[in-house]
């Protein structure tokens, strides 16, 4: 299984537009798209996570129950067009959807990990507030495939 954006190549830095407005950015979600889902996929899920020190496994994105015959997320998707019965959870910001990179000045670069699921479920069952241990429990044993790609951050 493969995951990809268009907005970054895997190690690269990710585009200002991508960032929290606090880092200058317009917090806008990222494109992604994947290939190769292992057969039996019913459904995807996603997560977006910096587990730079500082960060410690911060949450940017959570979303669950992406449909089977979904192979990608458009570029400013989060809150306004997910795939069909898609949901997305709550991230560490304490809001639904996509929270964009803006790591503590002087900290250095973040990465931001980028990790698709498939998964042999159609449908998750997750409270909106879904810690990050509970989401990861939720996949464990229901896992057929991931793939990750890091975006990098700092300033």
């Amino acid at each position: 299984m493969e995951i990809s954006s268009t907005a970054f190549k895997d190690g690269e830095k990710i585009p200002i537009q991508y960032v929290m407005p606090g880092a200058g950015g317009k917090n806008i979600s990222t494109p992604l798209a994947w290939r190769n889902a292992p057969s039996g996929t019913k459904s995807f899920a996603l997560s977006v996570v910096d587990p730079h020190p500082v960060a410690r496994n911060w949450v940017h994105w959570l979303v669950i129950n992406i449909p089977a015959g979904t192979s990608a997320i458009d570029e400013g998707a989060s809150k306004k067009k997910m795939p069909h019965g898609s949901i997305e959870l709550k991230n560490s910001f304490g809001d639904i959807g996509y929270g964009g990179p803006q790591p503590p000045k002087g900290t250095g670069d973040h990465p931001y990990v980028f990790t698709v699921y498939a998964l042999s479920v159609e449908k998750l069952d997750l409270g909106a507030n879904v810690s990050l241990s509970a989401f990861k429990n939720a996949l464990e044993s229901k896992i057929l495939g991931s793939a990750t790609i890091t975006g990098k951050y700092g300033r």
